[in-house]
């Protein structure tokens, strides 16, 4: 018995050294942890259960049967992240450089499979040198299996990629699918092909960094949602963000208990709006002064600024909040912002998450750039996102409420449940100015500026659509936390069906 314990303790501690010291050494001269020491600090400690520890590939051409370590390359199993169960995965770079095999395949195949079983979120950390070439198209099915799992597991349970070294070619349309990314800058990358291809092919000379690194893809083309500064920075980050996330579709949101009144008396807000139409101010300051101790995490925070998304807490359960930033182009929708603000209400509307609306947007921003790209279709794409959502939403116009864009953030139309204006708030077709040069064409200066006082009299005020029964409540900016709180109160049993079909055509 005691030769047979052996054995096994001899097994584990061969699985556990991954590629050997000296290409562990090399993983920490670069700044990075193992497989294994990101799963430390991710998971509770002692939490973490591995599956599929002895797990060896199957390839016996180009010498690779000579080349057999423990593990093939991932580390998978679940554990918890303050109390709360997860399933993981785990590339490790020091064996075969982390390099997807076959059987490699398979084990995050089982994870995904049971964490869909079972209701819980995966998370994957991505540090691999892409296909294994020696099993050729064996690799690439192997990828197919897990993006197939992707999908599935799409809206059932959430899903976080953490990109902590290369993920480049196939690789990278895993983590693509997935519900959020998160990214180390100057030792991360995504690409679907690489400097020296994109060299060839269209003579650009261009870095990794510059190519696929984390402030690009925050910043840029938005596949990552945010850029953190190391390994530690990137798990600690993870496991705050999955404390706001519900375990599964089926779960409830996740509570966290709080010493913060529900309904605290905010003042300083009724000093927040400033007194020129045209003056920025900073809607950070309305979010963290409404949410519970001013906690807000937000996601994808260096792109598209215009728009603000992100998760907060009212009485201790998460809530999804999507707010225009005056401070950036004055708040418009434009292209991004509309893609951004539409893919995170659809998450939060699959996970039965509260949508916060704050509204300050002048409208859709114009240009011809903007129209060429597709403005119509991908503004679409947020007015269709609120529309099929039914979750409880609550929206709240600070200021501006201008045309299209009014009716696209979140309105009573959109089967907004409690719509809320400030006395400051502005809802119309367009700006004052705008309308009386349209309706009034010829007038002097002067007969402009007399129209447009009469106008603003007339519109610039949430009491004609407060007439019309559009916006249920006129309320004190002070007093936004307390009727947010009893707003969700009411709606927690909300019950909202969409007609039955296989799946709606978004415009995508």
């Amino acid at each position: 018995m005691s030769a047979t314990i052996a054995e096994l303790d001899r097994k584990r501690a061969a699985a556990k050294a991954g590629g050997g010291e000296k290409r562990v050494a090399a993983q920490h001269a670069k700044g990075k942890l193992t497989a294994r020491e990101r799963l430390d600090v991710l998971l509770d400690h002692g939490s973490f259960e591995e599956y599929d520890m002895y797990v060896e590939h199957n390839c016996t051409d180009f010498g690779m049967q000579d080349q057999i370590v423990p593990g093939d390359g991932v580390v998978t199993g679940s554990g918890t992240i303050n109390g709360r169960l997860v399933f993981v995965f785990s590339q490790d770079f020091t064996v075969f450089g982390g390099s997807l095999s076959e059987r490699h395949a398979t084990k995050i195949c089982k994870v995904m499979d049971m964490a869909m079983k079972v209701g819980a979120p995966v998370i994957g950390i991505n540090d691999s040198g892409g296909a294994r070439i020696q099993e050729g198209v064996a690799s690439l099915a192997g990828y197919a299996e897990v993006f197939q799992r992707n999908v599935l597991a799409s809206g059932v349970v959430p899903q976080l990629s953490l990109i902590m070294g290369p993920c480049a070619g196939g690789a990278v349309y895993s983590p693509a699918m997935t519900d959020f990314i998160f990214m180390v800058k100057d030792s991360s990358y995504m690409f679907v092909t690489g400097p020296d291809v994109v060299k060839t092919v269209t003579n650009e000379v261009v870095t990794q960094e510059a190519l696929g690194g984390a402030i690009t893809h925050t910043t840029k083309s938005s596949v990552a949602d945010l850029a953190l500064e190391d390994d530690i920075e990137t798990l600690l980050a993870a496991r705050d963000f999955i404390d706001f996330l519900p375990s599964s579709n089926q779960s409830p949101v996740p509570e966290r208990p709080t010493s913060d009144a529900w309904d605290r008396i905010e003042d300083s807000l009724d000093t927040l709006i400033p007194a020129s139409a045209n003056q920025p101010y900073d809607m950070h300051e309305l979010i963290r002064k409404t949410v519970d101790e001013g906690d807000f995490f937000e996601v994808q925070p260096a792109h598209a600024g215009n728009i603000i998304t992100g998760f907060g807490r009212i009485e201790g359960k998460t809530i999804g909040i999507v707010a225009n930033q005056p401070m950036v182009l004055a708040g418009c929708l434009d292209i991004n912002s509309s893609k951004k603000a539409a893919r995170f209400v659809r998450f939060c509307d699959a996970f039965e998450i509260p949508i916060v609306t704050f509204v300050d947007v002048p409208g859709f921003l114009p240009g011809v750039g903007q129209e060429h790209s597709g403005i119509i279709k991908h503004g679409a794409k947020l007015l269709f996102a609120y529309a099929e959502a039914t979750v409880p939403k609550i929206t709240v116009i600070t200021r501006k409420a201008y045309g299209g864009a009014y009716d696209v953030m979140s309105s009573k139309h959109l089967r907004g449940d409690l719509n809320y204006a400030w006395p400051t708030a502005e809802i119309a077709v367009m700006g004052a100015k705008g309308a009386v040069e349209i309706i009034f064409r010829g007038l002097n200066a002067d007969g402009i500026a007399e129209k447009t006082a009469e106008y603003e009299a007339r519109f610039a005020n949430p009491f004609v659509a407060a007439s019309k029964g559009f916006i249920d409540e006129v309320i004190q900016p002070h007093s936004t936390r307390r009727r947010i709180a009893l707003g969700l109160r009411k709606l927690r049993n909300k019950s909202l069906e969409n007609p039955w079909k296989k799946h709606d055509n978004i415009p995508l």
